[in-house]
């Protein structure tokens, strides 16, 4: 069994820098260079969506020169993929909070929005500045403000109607989330979407996760699957 939607927590960028006694910037550059590799090679296994954690609400708090080359890196690559989606079939979108962007990133953003929106094979979804939290919170505030405006009865809200609220509406959730670098733990990802979403975590730092190490993965998930028998309910 393969997962119609994966999810990644891309991490340990830095780390692998580090280990190489590199500044941030190259790791991030590689991790960048990692994704496009791997983007154009999932869609070969039959996975509809992929949604990775590119840039968090966290990652602010970061050196002010490490989210300057962060985002100097997403506009080289955000033009990258334009480029590409002329001889492609790949669909892009985007999750998050993008009012703290650049007004040059923002328009990146809605332009790779528009010209991919028809196009029928792997849908990539990028969360840029994007935090579970937030994203609850913001989906929270569009509906208190309907029922404060009279458009909507509290008593209807029910977990369908808070899900077409979140960023991620129209999307199914995710089957398998895989975390690099062995961190044990969501990161605010998708905290509403990954409810009974299988994990697979793995040491291997994210510059370095190949197609090999996502097949991997993929044998664990089919073998949880056969042996459980898919998510409750199913």
């Amino acid at each position: 069994m393969i997962p119609t939607h994966l999810a990644i927590i891309m991490d340990g960028n830095g780390r692998w820098a580090k280990k190489r006694f590199m500044p941030p910037s190259v790791g991030h550059r590689a991790g960048a260079q990692a994704l496009r590799k791997l983007s154009y090679e999932v869609e070969k296994l039959g996975i509809k969506y992929l949604t990775v954690y590119a840039f968090s609400t966290e990652t602010w708090n970061r050196p002010e020169d490490e989210v300057r080359e962060l985002m100097a890196l997403m506009r080289e690559y955000f033009q990258q993929y334009i480029d590409d989606s002329k001889k492609n079939n790949m669909r892009m979108s985007f999750i998050g909070d993008f009012s703290r962007l650049e007004p040059d990133l923002q328009e990146k953003l809605a332009i790779l929005t528009d010209i991919t929106k028809d196009k029928t094979g792997l849908h990539v979804v990028l969360a840029i500045n994007y935090g579970g939290r937030d994203e609850i919170a913001r989906a929270a505030r569009s509906l208190a403000r309907e029922v404060a405006f009279g458009y909507l009865n509290p008593e209807r809200i029910d977990v369908d109607m808070f899900s077409k609220a979140l960023d991620t509406h129209g999307l199914p959730d995710p089957d398998l989330v895989i975390r690099t670098s062995g961190e044990l733990r969501l990161s605010n990802f998708l905290l509403w979407q990954l409810a009974y979403a299988e994990m697979y975590v793995t040491d291997t730092l994210w510059p370095d996760f190949t197609i090999a190490e996502l097949k991997k993965a993929l044998e664990s998930f089919e073998g949880r699957a056969r042996r459980f028998g898919g998510r409750p309910g199913e």
